[in-house]
């Protein structure tokens, strides 16, 4: 049987469980855009993605907070913690969820909905957050039974009524089923996943296509045999940033970029992985999405390099950018690989760059209220960073 834990509102909960004058209130976290929400911040219709001026609109009286990915990161590595205790087959899908396989514990844990009461009452009581928990005999169930099961709860599927749980529900519980699709297949008349069991496969293929059809017939019947899959490390490193109603210019998203890019090669180094190639992301007001990468010749974790590739990226967008409205730049490293594993190209002495950061990486770690910049990241107002990185 596999597990799908999932925490509730995993950002806003956080920041409740932190400042106690916010919890029962609703709680927005971002500036320019929504990246969480309470859940009674979403009982009032605002959701992940909206811009803060509608959020606000549907929610007046709530709290907007500022992420802190340091806080969200320290509550999810404590509570990783918790699934490895519960069982050595975890299956990590971002920093707030994972497929844990309890199969063969019933002697040494008990049944799987013991083991996940258990685990919910763990990170209760040792992190403070609340979690949601799915029980079914497959990975795709069960992620659907924790959305199901939310906020806050325990719900198992049990053997033998997988049909009777799942064909009630709307297609869009179905992996792959976005708003398009559900539109294409509402004009069919197709409104529940047992509607979309009922049709032939062929006939499913012909409406959605091959790859969509056949995707979708088999979830519909629970057809998913993937394992978990332990140790399965990430495939890109990114960090991105809400620019809401501000209108910056090129000079002023170039500074952004750095702090992105500094905190990208911060974890790069600390996790002993070196990437590729380099992304940037924009999206603009009218949510269109555009991104731009370059590969590089050699892997790195260099920050300067990274950094050099992304103005030139930013550079080449100019022209689009003064003419939409920015609300979101992001960037990306991917292609990692193992630092270890890079053979170093000719000639071997300039090694000086990455150890300038290694060295800063080093005086963050230890002195964590120490805010080190670069100079271009200096406004002229009364800001305490100490410029020490080259522009």
């Amino acid at each position: 049987m596999f597990l799908h834990a999932d925490l509730d509102a995993f950002y806003a909960s956080v920041e409740q469980r932190d400042h106690p004058s916010l919890r029962g209130r609703p709680v927005i976290v971002g500036g320019g855009v929504v990246l969480a929400a309470s859940y009674e911040a979403r009982d009032r219709g605002v959701k992940t993605a909206m811009g803060s001026r509608q959020a606000r609109r549907l929610c007046p009286d709530a709290a907007f907070v500022e992420p802190r990915m340091s806080a969200y990161s320290a509550a999810s590595k404590a509570v990783f913690e918790i699934f490895a205790d519960t069982t050595p087959m975890v299956e990590g899908l971002s920093i707030d969820e994972a497929f844990l396989d309890v199969s063969g514990l019933a002697r040494v844990s008990g049944r799987p909905d013991e083991i996940a009461e258990r685990l919910r009452g763990r990170v209760r009581d040792e992190v403070g957050l609340a979690i949601t928990v799915g029980i079914a005999r497959t990975k795709f169930l069960a992620k659907v039974a924790s959305a199901v099961g939310k906020p806050d709860g325990l719900l198992v599927v049990p053997l033998g009524g997988e049909d009777e749980f799942l064909h009630p529900l709307p297609v869009e519980r179905l992996w792959g089923v976005g708003p398009v699709t559900a539109k294409k297949l509402r004009n069919n008349g197709i409104f529940t996943v047992g509607e979309i069991a009922a049709i032939p496969e062929n006939a499913l293929v012909a409406t959605l296509g091959k790859a969509s059809g056949h995707h979708l017939f088999a979830l519909a019947h629970n057809r998913d045999p993937r394992p978990i899959v332990v140790g399965r490390r990430r495939g890109s490193i990114g960090s991105q940033r809400a620019l809401g109603r501000s209108d910056p210019s090129l000079g002023e998203i170039e500074v952004m970029l750095s702090g992105l890019v500094d905190r990208i090669g911060r974890r790069l180094r600390r996790a002993n992985r070196v990437g590729r190639t380099v992304v940037v992301r924009f999206r603009y007001g009218d949510f269109s999405r555009a991104t731009r990468s370059h590969t590089l010749t050699e892997a790195t974790a260099d920050t300067a390099l990274i950094l050099d590739t992304t103005r030139v990226l930013l550079r080449a967008s100019a022209d689009v950018i003064d003419e939409k409205h920015l609300t979101l730049i992001g960037v990306s490293v991917a292609q990692l690989t193992n630092a270890d594993a890079v053979q170093l190209s000719l000639p071997l002495g300039q090694r000086n760059r990455p150890s300038v950061h290694e060295t800063l990486d080093e005086i963050a770690e230890k002195f964590p209220g120490v805010n080190i910049g670069r100079a271009s990241g200096l406004s002229g107002s009364s800001q305490m960073a100490v410029p020490l990185l080259p522009d």
